[in-house]
């Protein structure tokens, strides 16, 4: 699948401020600094459709694009970014948790992760989170070119372990690097499959139990 056009539709600091119309979305989230926009700017061929900034957190609210006039890439704050206070980070978390909960156009959420860490707790927390709620995402571990082949699959696996104390089953699990240029061709064909009328949609990874869980 090919991104002819990418288009910035609007920013949404809220549930309610969301765009109208009932074209399926595709969000990315992840902690800040994970390289969300460099990955997004390859993604849709565009140097500039995300900002790159080497402050981590720089983007604060829910940014729409509409892609070739028939989804929408929705560009995720970074969560864990310091530089806000209490209550800010307060109604960002309630205002994002509303958007992944009740957000009727959104398909699936494409969560990166640092694959030159170990497992962080707050991507831990942000998955379970959405393993909780039934949320469809696929795992997409960044920064492959940052540390061997080896580490990187030893983070996977570290992660993979970690996730199986409170889910039943595993998301999809993709690697990238935007340095390399690697990784695009598989997010893409995620999104492809899932546009197709049989609607090859990734489904929610499953919890035994339901809980709140804060992120």
């Amino acid at each position: 699948m090919n991104t002819s056009t990418a288009v910035f539709i609007r920013s949404a600091p809220d549930l309610d401020s969301c765009p109208e119309g009932g074209q399926p979305e595709f969000a990315f989230a992840g902690r800040s600094n994970v390289g969300k926009s460099s990955l997004l700017n390859l993604l849709v061929g565009k140097r500039d459709l995300a900002r790159v900034s080497a402050t981590p957190g720089h983007t604060k609210q829910l940014n729409f694009f509409d892609i070739n006039r028939r989804w929408r890439l929705v560009d995720m704050p970074g969560y864990g970014f310091a530089k806000v206070n209490r209550a800010e980070k307060t109604n960002f978390t309630e205002a994002i948790s509303q958007y992944l909960v009740d957000r009727p156009n959104l398909v699936c959420v494409f969560t990166l992760v640092d694959s030159s860490l170990p497992p962080q707790t707050i991507d831990l927390e942000f998955v379970e989170f959405l393993v909780n709620h039934e949320v469809p995402f696929v795992l997409v571990f960044t920064k492959t070119d940052k540390c061997s082949a080896t580490q990187v699959e030893t983070h996977i696996d570290q992660f993979k372990a970690a996730m199986q104390a409170w889910t039943a089953n595993l998301p999809l699990i993709l690697t990238c690097s935007a340095y390399e240029r690697k990784g695009r061709n598989a997010l893409l064909k995620v999104i492809g499959d899932a546009l197709e009328p049989e609607q090859k949609r990734p489904q929610p990874a499953r919890a035994p139990v339901k809980r709140n869980t804060p992120w």
